[in-house]
């Protein structure tokens, strides 16, 4: 029977699988090709993921092997010991003296820094142009006011004129000054005045008196200086202006012309004879040596020293003379003694009495008043002055014996 045309043919035999020489030489596999086969086969098994995390492991071990040795090599120079033997040697007493610490003493806190917010802002000063005014309060000083305003005392004094007339003994609580805004003299123009004379006046020059903004003058305006456009009674500040104090204390009396002491008061002396001349050497004119106010100040017009004591203390002359002034002086001083010492004078003043005559001669030590607060004081005390034909007035302390 003839097969059928499409039937399935049966496979044809692998002569060469029979017979292995038939078949072309191939080479053996390499390492690599080890290697992939190998990771085929553990692919084919579903062991990839487990593979993986093992070599991972088996890379870090074999990394801190290599640190260990090379830190054990390059850097550990000495043994190392067993956890057992550190143990040990750690448990053994030391020959040491046990040291005694001190207890604790718990410390109070005593400062720190603040962490509250400050709400004040300090703004720099920024400079004044006007004249203020201030109220004087008991216990001020034209020092302290001067201290207050960063000014000269002697501002205080120049700015004040009206009020205290150059005498800080003038000064009272309740009384309105005038603080000027810096260093200087305040002056009120009159109609006779000229920029160039006043100016001289006070030791600076017209353009100082003009261009201080606090005075509102307009030097375009202002015209001839001889006669300028200012209007009478104009306050104007002179900065760093100065002048001499005008004082109403005792000039230089002498037993020749006493009378000269007229404008001081009724307490005057006409003709005098000729008395007692001084040593040259002075005492105390008072039992207690403190000054109880002001010292001897050239920068406040004061030219004398004020000492403390009680109200009807002993006032002694400081030396050998003659009384040229006994009485009421009429500018502040109140009762006042002067004696003419030849070539000195001495000045006792605020006397609550006196016990001496124009023309007596008086010696050291005499007795010639009591100790007061007449005139302007503002307590017992005694204002003392010296006065020589060679120095001027001059720091009592510096002539006085050591107290």
């Amino acid at each position: 029977m003839e097969p059928e045309k499409n039937a399935p043919q049966p496979p044809k035999r692998d002569t060469d699988a029979r017979n292995p020489k038939s078949r072309s030489p191939q080479p053996p596999p390499s390492g690599g090709s080890r290697i992939t086969q190998a990771w085929d086969t553990l692919v084919r098994l579903g062991l990839k993921d487990v593979s993986l995390r093992a070599a991972a492991g088996l890379a870090v071990v074999m990394l801190a092997l290599v640190v260990i040795w090379v830190m054990g090599k390059f850097y550990l120079g000495g043994t190392i010991d067993s956890p057992a033997s550190s143990v040990q040697a750690a448990a053994q007493p030391t020959e040491e003296a046990p040291v005694n610490l001190p207890d604790y003493q718990p410390m109070a806190l005593v400062g720190g820094v603040s962490q509250e917010a400050d709400l004040h802002t300090i703004l720099p000063a920024r400079p004044r142009f006007d004249v203020v005014s201030y109220t004087v309060e008991e216990g001020d000083t034209i020092f302290g006011i001067a201290e207050k305003f960063n000014l000269k005392p002697s501002t205080i004094l120049w700015g004040n004129y009206m009020t205290l007339q150059d005498n800080p003994h003038f000064l009272k609580p309740g009384m309105e000054l005038n603080i000027l805004p810096q260093n200087g003299t305040y002056y009120e123009w009159t109609a006779a005045d000229g920029l160039n004379g006043v100016s001289k006046y006070f030791k600076v020059t017209p353009e100082d008196i003009i261009n201080w903004p606090g005075n509102r003058l307009d030097a375009a305006t202002i015209g001839d200086f001889s006669h300028p456009n200012i209007a009478p009674g104009t306050m104007l500040f002179v900065p760093g202006g100065s002048r001499e104090f005008i004082t109403w204390s005792a000039p230089r009396i002498t037993r020749s012309d006493p009378a000269v002491a007229r404008v001081l008061g009724p307490g005057y002396c006409g003709k005098i004879n000729d008395g007692a001349v001084g040593t040259g050497t002075f005492i105390w004119p008072t039992v207690q040596h403190f000054i109880s106010g002001f010292h001897y100040s050239p920068e406040t017009n004061h030219y004398g020293i004020d000492l403390g004591g009680y109200l009807g203390s002993a006032i002694y002359a400081a030396d050998n003379g003659v009384i040229v002034y006994a009485g009421w002086n009429e500018h502040g001083y109140g009762n006042m003694i002067v004696v003419d010492h030849g070539g000195w004078q001495t000045l006792y003043a605020h006397l609550s009495a006196y016990n001496v005559v124009c023309g007596q001669s008086v010696y050291q030590g005499d007795v010639i008043g009591a100790l007061g607060s007449t005139g302007n004081s503002s307590g017992p005390h005694l204002h003392f002055e010296m006065m020589s034909d060679s120095y001027g007035k001059v720091d009592p302390t510096q002539f006085l014996p050591p107290s």
